[in-house]
C-alpha cells in the first residue's frame, strides 16, 4: 500500500517564506512576532505527514509559548504607559514647587534681622532636644535646649543671641541636634530651610535646586512652608 509522505521541498521553501517573511523589516513588535509564528505554524500543519500528525501536546505548548510572549509585550507597553503618566505628575509637581519654601535635610542656618529658622525630624518622641549653633569657623555660638518634642517633623527659631547675650550677625551659620529619651539617643535628623528656586531633570527623576543649600530629590522634601 502507498504511502502518503511529506513534500520535504514544499515544506522547506515554506518554512523559508515565512521566516524571511519580513526580512525587508527591522519591526520586532510582537504582533510581527505571532504573525511569523502563525504563518510557521500553519506550514508546518500543512506540511505535516499525515501518518506521523504533529503531537496536540505540542501545539498546545507552542501556542502557549506566542501567548505569553504576547501578554508580555502587552504587559511591557502598560508598564511604560503608567511610567510616562507618573514622569508628566512629577514634572507638574517639581515645577509647582518652584519659589515655595521648604525643609530638607541640612545642617545650615541662615540668620536675617535677628531670625533663624530651622527644623528637626525625629525618630520617636524625645524628652530632651539640645540645638548646638556654630559660626562659619566652627565656634560655638550658642546652645538651645529645645526641651520635650513629638516624632516627626519639629520646627525652631533661632533669636540670634550668643551664649553671652550679644546679638550675633546676620549671615550663615550651621546647626548640630542632639535627642534623648531617658538615657537612650534617639535619631535626630537637622533640617535645613530654603526657597526653591529652580527644578532639573536626571533621567526619570527630578531634582529640585534649592537655593543656597544645594540639589534635593523631590522625596528630600520634609515639608512645604
Amino acid at each position: 500500500m502507498a504511502t502518503s509522505s511529506v513534500n520535504s521541498t514544499n515544506y522547506a521553501q515554506s518554512v523559508y517564506d515565512s521566516l524571511n517573511a519580513k526580512a525587508s523589516t527591522t519591526s520586532s513588535s510582537a504582533s510581527d512576532t505571532q504573525n511569523r509564528f502563525l504563518t510557521l505554524l500553519t506550514a508546518q500543519l500543512k506540511n505535516q505527514d499525515p501518518l506521523n500528525p504533529m503531537d496536540n501536546a505540542q501545539m498546545t505548548s507552542q501556542l502557549a509559548q506566542i501567548s505569553t510572549v504576547d501578554g508580555l509585550e502587552r504587559l511591557n507597553t502598560t508598564l511604560q504607559a503608567l511610567l510616562d503618566s507618573s514622569s508628566g505628575s512629577q514634572t507638574l509637581q517639581a515645577a509647582s514647587m518652584v519659589g515655595h519654601t521648604v525643609l530638607v535635610p541640612g545642617t545650615s542656618m541662615a540668620l536675617s534681622k535677628s531670625m533663624g529658622v530651622a527644623g528637626v525630624e525625629l525618630a520617636s518622641a524625645a524628652d530632651n532636644v539640645t540645638v548646638t549653633i556654630k559660626d562659619s569657623n566652627g565656634a560655638v555660638v550658642d546652645t538651645m535646649n529645645l526641651g520635650a518634642l513629638k516624632a516627626g517633623l519639629n520646627g525652631f527659631t533661632w533669636d540670634g543671641k550668643t551664649t553671652n547675650g550679644s546679638i550675633a550677625a546676620d549671615g550663615k551659620y550651621t546647626f548640630s541636634v542632639s535627642a534623648k529619651q531617658g538615657s537612650n539617643d534617639v535619631t535626630a535628623t537637622a533640617l535645613a530651610v530654603g526657597v526653591v528656586g529652580g527644578v532639573t531633570r536626571n533621567g526619570q527623576t527630578f531634582n529640585l535646586d534649592v537655593t543656597g543649600l544645594g540639589t534635593f530629590a523631590l522625596s528630600d522634601v520634609r515639608e512645604i512652608l
